[in-house]
């Protein structure tokens, strides 16, 4: 079971926080293990596995990169430790970012992951299941590792 399935909530690159919300205690008053104290051993591990679940997706739902990198997973176009090729543009253009890091860098990096955004933005608010497109997944792809790129920028100045 997927966790948007274990939720009851559509596939969706971007989760309504508050649905989540409700839906997670919902969950957890019906599958806490704490109430299966009383039952057999195989019911709370059970129990345990499924509160587990519900914990993990809740994490990822409220993360939107973690969600992007989940609905890719589950589409089978994005793998673990994936050794992804971004566009010899971008890099020139973040070698030299690196090269002239300073005090705005943080803004001009921010500045660039909004355009970044508004190139998918329609694809990720609007998802539809039925309706999008692997090409349309493989852009979403894209931005999701370009974003990754700049925030491992980002950390890097903040050491």
């Amino acid at each position: 079971m997927n966790y948007f399935e274990l939720f009851g909530l559509p596939v969706s690159l971007k989760i309504d926080q508050s649905k989540l919300a409700l839906k997670y205690f919902e969950l957890q008053k019906k599958y806490h293990p704490d109430f299966f104290t009383q039952d057999t051993e195989a019911e709370q591990a059970e129990a345990l596995e499924i509160s587990s679940d519900i914990n993990k997706a809740l994490k990822t739902f409220r993360n939107e990169e973690e969600t992007i990198k989940y609905v890719l997973r589950l589409k089978g176009l994005l793998e673990e430790e994936e050794k992804y090729q971004l566009p010899a543009t971008f890099l020139m253009e973040m070698m030299e970012l690196n090269e002239g890091l300073n005090d705005d860098s943080a803004q001009q990096i921010a500045d660039l992951e909004t355009t970044l955004y508004a190139e998918v933005q329609a694809i990720i608010e609007n998802y539809d299941d039925t309706t999008t497109t692997t090409p349309q997944l493989l852009k979403v792809k894209e931005y999701y590792y370009k974003k990754k790129y700049l925030q491992r920028i980002l950390d890097r100045m903040g050491d």
